[in-house]
Order: C-alpha cells, then sequence, then structure tokens
C-alpha cells in the first residue's frame, strides 16, 4: 500500500482531537454571546489589492486560481483570507448602513497563511476574533473590556483542563510619549528593534538602538529600562515617569530637546499612563492576577494605538503569544466616514495544538454514541432500529450494532470506540436491559424513558489528570 505522506502546516485532528477542539470553539462562542457581541462569518477570498494594502507580502497569500481558467483575469486578483481582520474592515464597510454602532462582533474561521510551519505555527489554522468598532470614534473603556472578556473566556477554558494565561498589556501612547520625552523622533525603528529584545537580547538590541535607530548610548540604555518595566498597578506609571525625569536630569543643558528638558511630560505620555492604569484597576478588580503590563511589547505598536495586548499560556511561554490585539483607530474609512476598533485574535489551532501535543486536556470518548443498540439477529434489525429512533428522538446518540453477531462480540465492537453502554432489547417474557461495559451494570430499560447520566450523553473534553 502507497503510504500518503502528511502535509505540513494543515493540521488535522483525530476525533478525540476535535472533540477538543469543538469544545474550546464552543467554550469561546458562549462567552463571547454572554457580552453580547454578534456572530459573523465573511468569505474566505479577499481582493488581492486589499489583502496586500499594507504591504503584507510577509503573509505569503494564497492566490486563487482555476484548474481549467481561460480568461483568468478576474480570478487571479483573489487571495485567501490570511487573518480576520482584513474582511471584517471590509464587511464594515460595505454594510455601515445596516449596522448599529458601536459594532460587537466575533468570527471564528480558517484562515490561510503561506508561513514555514512549525511548533503552534500553520498554514491552515483557526482563528477566533472579537472586536468592538465604532462610528467616527470608540470610547477607551472599550479597551479595558475586551481583555476582561478574553480574560473570562480563559478563566471557562481552565474547566477542560487549559492552563491558565497571563495577559501582558501595553499602550502605544505610553511608548510614543517616552520617547517623544527623552529626544528620539524614529519611533518605527525603536518599536521593530525592542521587539527583538526576547530573541536576541538586551546587549545586541542596544547595539542596534545605536547604529539603526539613531540614538544615543543614554537614550538607548533609557529604552532598555522602560522595556524592563512590569507590573500591575499605577506602580508602572510612576516607574515610567521617574525614568523620564532621570533621564532628563542626566542630560547636559546644551544637548537637550525642547521635549526633553526636565519635568517635561508630553501629554501623549500622560494620556497613555492614565488609560494604562485604569485598565490594570479594572483587571485587579475583575480578573486578579491575570493582567500585567509588559512595557517591551512592540509588536504590532506600528499600527496600533492605544492598548495592546498579548496572551501567554503560564507554563508554555516559550509557545508564544497565543492571543494579541490591540486598539487601531482605522480599522476602515470610506474617505469620508472613519470606524475605529479594538480587537482581539486567538490562535484556536495553535491553543489546540499545544493541548493535545502535551496532553494537557482529553476526551471522555471519540464517538458521539452514547449506547450500541445491539442486534439479536438480522431478522430483529428492524427492531433495533426502532429502538435507536426512540432514543435519538429524546436527544441521545446511538448507533446500531453493524452485525448480528455475539453479544460479546458486540459488546467488545462498543468498547473499542469508546461507546459506553450497550442495548439489548427484550421479548415478550423479558424487558430490554441496557449494559454499562464501564462497570458491568445491567439494568431493566425502557426507550421512552431511560436516560444515561448526564455526563455521558455526549463527548467532554475534560482536564488529562481527571
Amino acid at each position: 500500500m502507497v503510504k500518503i505522506a502528511a502535509l505540513s502546516g494543515f493540521p488535522e485532528w483525530l476525533p478525540q482531537g476535535r472533540v477538543i477542539e469543538r469544545a474550546v470553539i464552543d467554550t469561546l462562542e458562549r462567552t463571547f454571546a454572554l457580552h453580547g457581541f454578534c456572530e459573523i462569518e465573511t468569505r474566505a477570498v479577499e481582493p488581492l489589492d486589499q489583502l496586500l494594502r499594507k504591504g503584507e507580502t510577509s503573509k505569503e497569500v494564497y492566490v486563487l486560481r482555476r484548474l481549467q481558467e481561460q480568461d483568468s483575469s478576474r480570478d487571479k486578483a483573489l487571495g485567501l483570507h490570511f487573518d480576520l481582520t482584513v474582511p471584517f474592515a471590509r464587511y464594515v464597510l460595505e454594510n455601515a448602513g445596516r449596522l448599529t454602532f458601536p459594532f460587537k462582533r466575533y468570527q471564528i474561521q480558517k484562515v490561510w497563511r503561506g508561513e514555514r510551519p512549525q511548533d503552534g505555527r500553520f498554514r491552515e489554522f483557526a482563528q477566533a476574533d472579537i472586536d468592538v468598532v465604532g462610528a467616527g470614534s470608540l470610547p477607551f473603556h472599550y479597551e479595558v473590556e475586551l481583555p476582561l472578556v478574553m480574560a473570562e473566556a480563559f478563566s471557562a477554558l481552565r474547566a477542560l483542563g487549559v492552563p491558565p494565561v497571563k495577559i501582558l498589556v501595553s499602550n502605544r501612547k505610553v511608548m510614543e510619549g517616552f520617547t517623544t520625552a527623552i529626544g528620539i523622533t524614529d519611533l518605527e525603528t525603536v518599536l521593530r528593534t525592542v521587539d527583538k529584545l526576547d530573541k536576541i537580547g538586551p546587549d545586541k538590541v542596544r547595539d542596534l538602538l545605536i547604529s539603526e535607530g539613531g540614538t544615543t548610548p543614554e537614550q538607548a540604555d533609557a529604552c532598555l529600562a522602560f522595556a524592563s518595566i512590569r507590573g500591575h498597578d499605577d506602580s508602572v506609571a510612576t516607574r515610567v515617569l521617574e525614568l523620564v525625569d532621570q533621564y532628563q536630569g542626566d542630560q547636559p543643558s546644551t544637548d537637550r530637546p525642547d521635549t526633553a528638558q526636565p519635568g517635561v511630560h508630553p501629554d501623549l505620555l500622560a494620556e497613555g499612563l492614565a488609560e494604562l492604569s485604569a485598565m490594570l484597576t479594572a483587571a485587579t478588580e475583575r480578573a486578579p492576577g491575570v493582567m500585567e503590563a509588559d512595557l517591551k511589547i512592540a509588536r504590532g505598536l506600528d499600527y496600533y494605538t492605544g492598548s495592546v495586548y498579548e496572551t501567554v499560556l503560564v507554563g508554555h511561554e516559550r509557545l508564544g503569544s497565543i492571543c494579541s490585539g490591540g486598539r487601531y483607530d482605522t480599522l476602515a474609512s470610506d474617505g469620508k466616514n472613519t470606524y475605529p476598533g479594538v480587537g482581539l485574535s486567538i490562535g484556536v489551532s495553535r491553543l489546540v495544538s499545544r493541548l493535545l501535543a502535551d496532553s494537557l486536556v482529553t476526551a471522555t470518548r471519540a464517538n458521539p454514541a452514547a449506547v450500541l443498540v445491539a442486534v439479536s439477529n438480522e431478522e430483529n434489525r428492524a427492531e433495533s432500529n426502532s429502538i435507536a429512533t426512540q432514543l435519538r428522538a429524546r436527544g441521545i446518540p446511538c448507533d446500531v450494532a453493524p452485525t448480528a453477531a455475539k453479544f460479546g462480540k458486540q459488546i467488545q465492537f462498543a468498547d473499542r470506540r469508546g461507546i459506553p453502554y450497550v442495548w439489548f432489547h427484550g421479548t415478550q417474557d423479558q424487558p430490554s436491559q441496557v449494559k454499562d461495559i464501564r462497570t458491568g451494570d445491567q439494568v431493566d430499560a425502557d426507550p421512552a424513558t431511560w436516560n444515561p447520566p448526564a455526563d455521558d450523553i455526549h463527548p467532554r473534553a475534560v482536564p488529562a489528570t481527571a
């Protein structure tokens, strides 16, 4: 037999894995709906000029083509979406007149990227996004609400065996205000360089800040000190301001630009620190210990305009962020109206791959059937089918034995598939009986009234240690 090679980067879970993925998605959907997010689904393809409008060639967009194409000029302009934000922006523009703003949406779909597959990174994967988008303006409190919704969703996932998470937050206004206060003008280069801290370490980042970012050694040191600040409360803001004052006080007066005079704190820095402190305060009240400010977060700050979030699994930090997002003031614009938003995206496939690889979560069974209805002989198969119909009508998933083998073999069939109960239909003299093949218990049963325990009706995802 020819062995079929696996296609790298396109995960396919076994039935047990799909039970776990489905449980994760169901939990997310319940949490999002509880907070008033509407579900939408967008098409899989978008015009290439939209997918590439921000130079997203690094996403390796898959282009859509027909095999038997003749005039393919129209199809060549289409590609599979690499995230859910681009299609959502288009969706908002197309439906703005029919949406009520602020519009809260969640969306769980597959996306495609032609990246090099590696741990937790795929070419085809499921994402779960939540966003709030406004028309013209969007209040800051949504920047607080969204990470707390995600914190609640991950808290609900703990019941399945998903490890706890840490939501790391920063703010574009804080970084921009800080660099302005110490006289740095090339913010974008600083952001790109600081983002490399975890990969290349502080010494190399310092060298790059000086050689490529045009900073002085003192400014580079201040940036590294800034990036090291973490905390759960107002002390973060205090330490940032102290760092600014210390830097400004150490500089010779002749070397200070107007933006770096002692005691000068840009309004943008004060605004960003106030927002960051408000978020940490709310998190302490509603999700203690889950959220932490981490000012070295730079990824995404080149396009986010306010808060930015990254989420890691505690104990699995090497996997990287499994949920990220932020505030963007130009999600979509038609040239006349602007629609700002804030959103977060969970890499569902990324998360599930780690749950499966490390055996953190297991499925109670792979087969959806709770009952196998035995067949005594082929002449009586109609009776077995009738019993199965009655059970299904009451919401009990069941299957009928494929052959009228000896009952011992039918029990083995059920056991191999993880079906917990076997039903033996009765005769005129004997009632039907149902056997729990895990315990050996066998009791009289009526298909019109018998129910298995609630936990046995459907397969469930549970902690692997349970």
